[in-house]
């Protein structure tokens, strides 16, 4: 415990909340910048600034040592930086559970070799006296890179987002039928903007920042007064969903675009259409103006661009090279060059003048859809939309090397019993059988006809059981790489399946909300496991064989009994679908992974929560290393998470 929290204790709750909220700023005024760097490197204090006060108040805190110049050293200023970097960030987490500090903190700052910087984090680590997943590596976009803070309110996707010309106020664009604008200092949301009645896909601010056109696939535009939130007028026109609107420099001018494959150009004071341009064949989904408000450039699901005279309303020139839809474009401030973005995974930068194409820019990846550890916890194969399957040392959390060779996205992958092999499913049909430690494929598996979901491998690690979009399972010989036999039986797509220890029953969960449980040795169903009233998405076995774990699109577990195929209880808890559960090996705990952006930890005789840890994305895929407290994650942004689970028996 720290003198500072020693001192704490012995206050008035009156007293202890005046010290909290003034001491930071007594020692700034006073110039005492030594004690004022101790203070804000004290975990103590963070968190019980936290919990008494809220996490702005904390912030702010950080600003008085930069704005005061008090730190008058480098090392010192660049500290207090890091960790009001690390508390911004996560300001969204924290504001509805404080318990995740620790563990956010850890995640965003475990690189940092610095003396108080590590300090601070084994404070926060020491602090827990509870079970808790402790980040092994920084998985966490780290402070003071990427984006500042993170606003949360909207009820469904985000599409657009505009910032006035002062910075300091934003509007967002959600599929929840609502715009909301945010005060982007403190992070708080100033107001709701309701009209549309159905989602609205992008938003415009003009140059004064008094005004605000919002764009909606209830086929009209809005028009908005940003200083009361009040609609002023809605422009009707379009045909079909309205999915861009730009504003030219003088506020003057409006352009929008639509997937009735034309923009219009519109008179923002009267709210009247001047004019429409066509050409485009598919929907426009994007459009920019030039500074001068002379030129505009249109981006479509034609997979060209086209620049347009915004004066006559002729086309100029059509840009063409994407091979695939084209999402967004913008227009340099010195109107000479464009830059596209396109379901091609390219971005391509263009010369407006001559419309030719300067360059392309390359390299993106896709989300980890799966995740295994192998049976020694040293390795992990991850897979990934990007084709690929990479091996990581789950040690030091680097990349050991990338195995490629599907020719569609890798839905999953399993590793033998000896950690030897590995087996992977792809939306290419197939599976292939790779040698983890060469990283070469051994061979693939041919024979189902819809996309391969998941893949298990049987304790002696002879037979493996796939899971496809065909609705069936295949059986297959690892040795021989010949399919045994079919499982048919479920009415949709088969998502995941496992098999028992001793490698006689195997259980597949289902799009049609089911389980089944199957004879490995004939083939046949054994009994079908309902109750989810969504899909279900994951299944996994007890090491006694006994229970089963299923993860469902209905937000829930379910935990059955395979003698009797009945449901034992329902672990309620996540917001959003459930992607994947995995069990510890001593069969007392599980966890689940969501797209709620939450791993959860369950006591399996209980049912209880017992721990959870908030990422920065849904997460799609878990597994637990032997050991037990090791989990690894994967998140639909393609980062791999190493966590530890602490408080639990072997966690510390």
């Amino acid at each position: 415990m720290s003198k500072f929290k020693e001192g704490l204790k012995k206050l008035s709750p009156k007293k202890r909340l005046y010290a909290l909220e003034t001491l930071p700023g007594h020692l700034a005024q006073s110039v005492q910048g030594e004690r004022l760097h101790q203070l804000l490197t004290d975990f103590d204090f963070i968190e019980a600034k936290l919990d008494a006060i809220g996490v702005q108040a904390l912030i702010e805190d950080y600003d008085l040592a930069r704005v005061s110049d008090v730190l008058l050293s480098e090392g010192p200023t660049e500290t207090v930086k890091l960790i009001q970097g690390a508390i911004r960030k996560s300001a969204h987490v924290l504001d509805g559970d404080k318990t995740q500090l620790a563990g956010h903190l850890l995640g965003r700052l475990l690189d940092f070799e610095m003396p108080e910087i590590q300090g601070l984090l084994e404070q926060g680590r020491q602090s827990k006296d509870s079970v808790w997943l402790r980040p092994l590596k920084a998985n966490l976009e780290r402070a003071n890179e990427g984006a500042l803070r993170t606003l949360v309110g909207h009820t469904q996707s985000v599409y657009a987002v505009a910032i006035t010309p002062d910075g300091k106020t934003a509007i967002s664009a959600s599929s929840d039928n609502t715009l909301k604008i945010w005060d982007t200092e403190t992070g708080t949301e100033v107001r709701t903007l309701t009209g549309h009645t159905s989602g609205v896909y992008a938003v415009a601010i003009a140059a004064d920042g008094k005004t605000a056109i919002s764009a909606s696939s209830d086929n009209t535009r809005k028009i908005w007064d940003t200083e009361t939130g009040t609609e002023v007028r809605t422009l009707t026109g379009h045909t079909d969903s309205v999915y861009a609107v730009a504003i030219a420099a003088d506020g003057l001018t409006a352009i929008s675009a639509s997937s009735d494959n034309t923009l219009k150009i519109w008179d923002t004071e009267t709210g009247t259409e001047v004019r429409t341009l066509t050409g485009h064949t598919s929907g426009v989904y994007a459009v920019a103006i030039a500074p001068d408000g002379k030129r505009a450039i249109s981006a479509s699901w034609d997979r060209t661009l086209k620049i347009w005279d915004t004066e006559t309303g002729t086309e100029v020139i059509t840009l063409t090279g994407h091979t695939d839809w084209i999402t967004a474009v913008a227009i340099a401030p010195d109107g000479k060059r464009a830059i596209s973005a396109s379901l091609d995974e390219t971005l391509k930068i263009w010369d407006t003048e001559t419309g030719t194409e300067v360059r392309t820019l390359s390299g993106h990846t896709d989300l980890v859809n799966a995740v295994a550890i192998a049976p020694d916890g040293k390795r992990a194969i991850s897979a990934s939309w990007d084709e690929t399957l990479k091996i990581w040392d789950t040690e030091t959390g680097t990349e050991v090397r990338t195995l490629t060779s599907h020719t569609s996205k890798v839905t999953a992958v399993a590793i033998a019993p000896d950690g030897k092999r590995a087996i992977s499913a792809s939306l290419d049909k197939t599976l292939k059988i790779w040698d983890t430690e060469t990283g070469t494929e051994v061979r693939t598996l041919t024979g189902h006809t819809g996309w391969v979901e998941a893949v298990a491998i049987a304790p002696d690690g002879k037979r493996a059981i796939s899971a496809s979009l065909d609705k069936t399972l295949k059986i297959w010989d690892t040795e021989t790489g010949t399919e045994v036999r079919t499982l048919s039986g479920h009415t949709d797509s088969v998502t995941s399946v496992a098999i028992a220890p001793d490698g006689k029953r195997a259980i597949s969960a289902s799009w049609d909300k089911t389980l089944k449980i199957w004879d490995t040795e004939t083939g046949t169903e054994v009994r079908t496991l309902s109750g989810h009233t969504d899909p279900v998405t994951a299944v996994a076995i007890a090491p006694d064989g006994l229970t089963v774990i299923s993860a469902s699109g209905d937000n829930t577990l379910k935990i059955w009994d395979t003698e009797t195929g009945t449901e034992v209880r329902t672990l309620s808890g996540h917001t959003d679908p459930v992607n994947a559960v995995a069990i510890a090996r001593d069969g007392k705990t599980a966890i689940s992974a969501s797209l709620d952006k939450t791993l959860k930890i369950w006591d399996l005789l209980s049912g209880k929560e017992i721990a959870s840890f908030s990422g920065e994305h849904g997460f799609i895929c878990c597994a637990i290393a032997p050991d037990g407290v090791t989990v690894v994650a994967g998140d639909v942004f393609g980062r791999v998470h190493f966590l530890r689970s602490e408080g639990v028996s072997g966690g510390r």
